[in-house]
């Protein structure tokens, strides 16, 4: 009988053997003696690590079957030396050392015969038993950059020079896409933007966007590397971008609470600290209902951040419950290069605290997971209509969203989970109060068929300790702002406890005949602080 198996990740199978002896009087002639069991038994020095190995390193081959006869291990022609052998193809050998000379997959095959048939596992499966061990040859970590301006509709503009002091000229406001090719499949990158909107990244993937709000001369750096087997590599350009006074509007990019309850206006560049005037801008805020009386103390250029001016209030300053809004009447405000900023009017404060959901797991963001990730969670009708996709269409951070339409009528019902499909946890503490946001870029959307019904809306659950009342976040009325991305969000104590929750998102369409399509992104959830 001739059994073949095949895997890819040996496995340690355990084994054990009988032996009873029975003696009478210290005679050997009574000796009673059970024939040894056979049991297969293979391992190698990296099998808890899928095998892998750097080009020219070695790995151990073990056969510690109990019951062989005869092994014969073969190698595939040309890609490996057998330690201690002149023959780099078969070996007969219990252990064997290798190393592997050329990069790939390759198959090592092992046949044995055994006295007996041979246990693998708890079964037996016969008296030869064929194996193949898939071996791994990674070559050394590198990385190759590319870079491009990108145009103010998105698309992909002109390329950048790569290489030190190389000082490509760029507008302030400007937005560069860097493009990394690696190769040693490296586990972990780290970006290092120098002057740029991020500063740093650990995102493993292959294209990030970057703004340039400062002006000055700015370097570039990744790294990236993998644990098992150890590699690394490190990519540094000094002096790779130059940002020069742009001739383009100023756009004020978000408003959001500082840590310490300011304001912060974050604009598309520097801004020029002598032409702040105060009384050009105005706060309001409410609590509950209530006008909360607000002073504006200072108005003034971040010292670390040129492109932020931070508005600070007089012996107060805003939270989490509060509904903020700030104005500003144009005046002498202007970028570091003469360009003036426009008036704005009510626009609302943005909570952005430390996200929870950013927990190395939990994909807040949309970068790097799929949609199948974000699977149906079966409720039946309504809540199957509807259709999710990411999509790199519209992004409010990064490069991907999900992209949500509801069907006529319909719904949507999703969680976040794995590859294996359990729910990603996110970890929350007792007693603590939190601002749960989304963002939203809404395309399609129309009033439900009657005024009495409601409008469309997105409402976040979790588990354990529901609660089914929960407040729209948002709710989709005829007064939402279309084709920009808007900010909502709602405050909750999960029910005051601590411990691991799991998050549901619910979509409502049931009342309206029409689509209702929109982008969803950056999923958040952070501590809150309240008034007191």
């Amino acid at each position: 009988m001739n059994i073949k198996y095949k895997f890819n990740l040996p496995i340690l199978f355990s084994f054990g053997f009988m032996l009873l002896t029975l003696s009478c009087d210290d005679d050997p002639a009574d000796d009673v003696q059970l024939p040894e069991i056979s049991h297969r038994v293979i391992m190698t020095s990296q099998m808890d690590f899928e095998n892998k190995v750097n080009l020219n390193d070695e790995i151990t081959f073990g056969d510690v079957s109990v019951g062989v006869v005869s092994r014969t291990w073969t190698f595939p022609e040309g890609v490996a030396n057998i330690s201690g052998s002149e023959n780099n193809t078969t070996s007969s050998e219990d252990i064997v050392q290798a190393f592997f000379t050329q990069l790939g997959d390759h198959e090592v095959k092992l046949h044995q015969t055994f006295q007996s048939s041979a246990y693998v596992g708890t079964e037996q499966r016969g008296t030869e038993l064929d194996t193949t061990i898939v071996v791994r040859v990674l070559g050394n970590i590198g990385a190759n950059l590319t870079a491009n301006l990108l145009n103010s509709d998105g698309s992909v503009g002109e390329a950048l020079t790569i290489g030190d002091n190389s000082r490509n000229e760029i507008m302030a406001g400007s937005t560069v896409r860097y493009s990394i090719t690696t190769t040693g499949e490296p586990e972990n990158y780290n970006w290092s933007f120098e002057g740029g909107d991020p500063t740093t990244s650990t995102e493993v993937v292959e294209e990030l966007d970057v703004k340039y709000k400062k002006l000055g001369e700015y370097g570039f750096g990744f790294s990236a590397n993998r644990a098992r087997p150890e590699g690394g590599y490190e990519l540094t350009y000094t002096n790779l971008v130059k940002i020069i006074p742009s001739t383009e509007p100023v756009t004020l990019d978000a408003i959001e609470a500082t840590a310490d309850g300011n304001i912060g206006l974050n604009f598309s560049r520097e801004m020029e600290p002598t032409t702040i005037d105060m009384t050009n801008f105005s706060v309001s805020i409410t609590n509950a209902g209530v006008e909360i009386p607000a002073t504006i103390a200072s108005v003034e250029v971040d010292p670390n951040e040129g492109n932020i001016v931070i508005i600070s209030l007089e012996n107060d300053r805003v939270y989490n419950d509060d509904t903020a809004i700030v104005s500003y009447t144009a005046g002498d405000l202007t970028t570091t290069d003469a360009y003036p900023a426009e008036s704005f009017t009510d626009l609302p404060v943005v909570f952005k605290g430390n996200n929870i959901l950013n927990n190395g797991t939990y994909d807040y963001s949309f970068e790097n997971s799929t949609a199948t990730n974000w699977p149906y969670q079966w409720w039946g009708a309504p809540w199957d209509a509807y259709n999710l996709e990411i999509s790199t269409a519209q992004a409010q951070d990064g490069e991907s969203s999900a992209l949500i339409e509801f069907d006529p009528n319909g719904g949507m019902i999703i969680a976040h989970t794995d590859t294996s499909g359990a729910a990603i946890p996110f970890t929350v503490e007792e007693g603590k109060t939190y601002e749960v946001g989304v963002w939203v870029y809404v395309e399609t959307l129309s009033e439900p068929d009657t005024g009495t019904l409601f409008a469309p809306d997105l409402r976040f659950y979790w588990a354990p300790n529901t609660d089914w009342g929960v407040a729209p976040n948002p709710a989709f009325t005829s007064d939402f702002a279309l084709n920009q991305w808007v900010y909502s969000s709602f405050l909750t104590d999960f029910g005051g406890v601590a411990g691991d929750f799991t998050l549901s998102i619910r979509g409502y369409n049931q009342d309206n005949s029409t689509v209702t399509r929109f982008y969803m992104d950056n999923l958040s959830i952070s501590e809150a602080v309240l008034r007191p």
